[in-house]
């Protein structure tokens, strides 16, 4: 009779355990990161982070609303001798042609899409998502004269369909591994000391051009980065191009 109870308790134990790795996996994946079992991706994957030892960081805006703080990070960007990347709506170029233009003349910053509406694009069609990219590019290129290889997921939500349409048009698509959450309302104290501390060689760091105190933060960012004896560069140079294999966090790496 105990061996049998004992039985019972261990089957139970067991399918409790099961429960919680298969709930583990589905929570990694609704997070934006590859779905995992024993260490291998049921996913395709965006590109988080380099696997570099160049001690090179990106640092990219999301531009979705407004423009009002666009000039003042583009002041601070030449002030410190850097260069960075801005991820475009569609929208958002169309509104603020001119915000956009001098972002891209300057040569300081290398300019991506972040859709054309900003929708949550594992909920479209192909279609609708091959169409949201198609028409943002248009846009921006019609804005910079420049050609568009960066892609940027609104929310950071991605389905094996996106990152497919995306390769169609030969897009990279970026993501980060560094989320500042000035769009939470933090301080620049705060924004500035969480962007630092993550900050490593190969990092990809979020920021927006509208946060609260983005603009305020920016200064710090980059001297705190630069004294832990990194330094910027933007995410096309940073990332590889071709052989190259991406693991289950994110990461790119240069295969052998």
């Amino acid at each position: 009779m105990k061996f049998v109870i004992f039985k019972k308790k261990s089957l139970l134990l067991g399918l409790i355990w099961v429960l919680v790795l298969v709930a583990a996996t589905v929570s990694v994946g609704a997070s934006g990161a590859a779905a995992v079992w024993g260490g291998k991706t049921t996913r395709q994957i965006p590109i988080y982070c380099v696997g570099t030892d160049t001690n090179k960081v990106a640092i990219s805006f999301d531009a979705s609303w407004g423009a009002e703080k666009t000039p003042q990070i583009l002041k601070i960007v030449e002030e410190f001798d850097i260069r960075a990347n801005f991820f475009a709506v569609g929208f958002w170029a169309e509104k603020y042609p001119d915000e956009l233009k001098a972002l891209s003349d300057s040569g300081r910053f290398e300019i991506g899409t972040h859709s054309n509406t900003h929708p949550d694009m594992t909920k479209l069609s192909a279609d609708k998502m091959r169409l949201e990219l198609t028409a943002s590019i248009g846009t921006i290129k019609s804005v910079t004269g420049k050609e568009i290889d960066l892609f940027r997921p609104p929310y950071g939500a991605y389905s094996d369909t996106l990152l497919n349409v995306a390769k169609e048009l030969n897009l990279y698509t970026i993501q980060w591994d560094v989320d500042s959450l000035d769009w939470k309302g933090l301080s620049s104290a705060e924004i500035a000391n969480r962007v630092v501390s993550q900050s490593k060689s190969g990092s990809i760091i979020l920021l927006h051009n509208d946060g609260e105190h983005t603009v305020q933060a920016l200064p710090a960012i980059i001297e705190g980065i630069r004294n832990k004896g990194l330094d910027f560069t933007t995410i096309g140079e940073l990332i590889y191009r071709d052989k190259y294999t991406i693991d289950h966090t994110g990461k790119q790496i240069r295969s052998k």
